[in-house]
């Protein structure tokens, strides 16, 4: 790549590599890097094919700027609908648990708004886990490494207000669909859910009435065409379930409520 000295080079660079926001991400880029170096080595990056977000080193969600490192799961715009909900429906909350919380943005976004709250977060990649450390480190957040809820401390049985799990929901004979930067980039436990995309899903719901405190309250995204499936389970599990859709943001959220 011939040297990037200027603005316009970098956009250049970018729309050459398909990039249908060259100039955006080109600002996003040159306000990031430090030295001629690092931006070099960051639009090498885009231009491969890894996501804006490992290539800046952060997403922007629900407010904040959260760092997002290499082979994590970027969060998602529309997963900001999901923590609306979750504030608008227990505004109150004091112990908040993000579940598969990847790089813990969602706990992170909760805390802030909520202001003062006891607020875990758990996953079962490494990875996710350390970049999660980071995010929720200044709200006194603690972040668990395991397989769901065997990653929490047994104290917050019957004591969760908030339970939020993005689960992964993607069908698996779907994920060769995904945009190539999702494929190659983010862990396959954060995409795959399993055959008809509701395995990890069914497990949160199965489990989730253990460790909610009464009037409780999980939210689960998921797909639109997933809901009558995804309800049953909520349904199955005692939980009073309503559904909360964003058509501007695509997102379709699932919110039960412990009795």
């Amino acid at each position: 790549m011939p040297p990037l000295s200027s603005p316009a080079s970098v956009i250049a660079a970018l729309r050459a590599a398909g990039c249908v926001f060259a100039e955006d991400e080109a600002e996003l880029i040159l306000a990031t890097a430090r030295t001629p170096d690092e931006l070099a080595a960051m639009v090498d990056g885009r231009v491969l094919g890894l996501p804006l977000e490992h290539v800046l080193g952060w997403a922007e969600f629900h407010g904040l700027r959260v760092t997002v490192e290499p082979g994590v799961f970027v969060p998602r715009r529309r997963t900001e609908f999901l923590v609306d909900q979750a504030l608008a429906q227990a505004p109150d909350a004091s112990v908040v648990v993000d579940l598969c919380c990847g790089s813990g943005a969602v706990g992170a976004a909760l805390a802030a708004a909520l202001g003062p709250v006891e607020l875990h977060a758990a996953d079962v990649d490494p990875a996710a886990v350390r970049c999660a450390r980071r995010n929720i480190a200044a709200f006194g957040g603690h972040a668990h490494e395991g397989d769901l809820f065997d990653a929490l401390p047994a104290t917050l049985r019957g004591r969760v207000d908030v339970l939020a799990a993005n689960v992964p929901y993607v069908p698996t004979g779907e994920l060769g669909l995904l945009p190539a930067e999702a494929r190659e980039h983010e862990p396959r436990a954060a995409l795959d859910g399993g055959p008809d995309g509701l395995g990890i899903l069914r497990r949160v719901v199965t489990a989730a009435p253990d460790w909610l405190a009464p009037g409780g309250r999980l939210l689960v995204e998921t797909s639109e065409r997933q809901v009558p499936t995804a309800v049953e389970e909520f349904t199955r599990a005692g939980l009073n379930t309503r559904l909360a859709v964003s058509e501007e943001l695509y997102a379709t959220v699932l919110i039960g409520v412990r009795v």
